[in-house]
């Protein structure tokens, strides 16, 4: 069984970056690396998926009620989702510690 991600020190990782462990992306939680953070505004959302669509690293989640939301774990900050919508639903926010 493998250890987990955090238990890793730069020397336990292989060369190269070779993923030897298949399924383990939900591991690396990259979120930190994040300098803008989006915010959803529901009020002008019109569910039209884009945001989820393009999302580079399937960081953007349907809620229950049809609306999305971001997994700050894994969203990097890129902003793609804000640049793909059309409606002016997701706003960029300079990320706050």
């Amino acid at each position: 069984m493998a250890k987990p991600m955090e238990e890793y020190r730069w020397y336990d990782l292989n060369v190269g970056c070779v993923i030897d462990e298949p399924g383990n992306a939900r591991e690396y939680k990259t979120g930190d690396w994040r300098s803008q953070r989006p915010i959803h505004l529901n009020e002008r959302c019109r569910k039209c998926y884009l945001c989820w669509l393009f999302c580079p690293d399937a960081a953007v989640y349907m809620r229950e009620d049809g609306f999305f939301d971001v997994n700050l774990d894994y969203c990097k900050g890129c902003g793609i989702c804000s640049k793909e919508c059309p409606f002016g639903a997701i706003e960029m926010k300079e990320e706050t510690k």
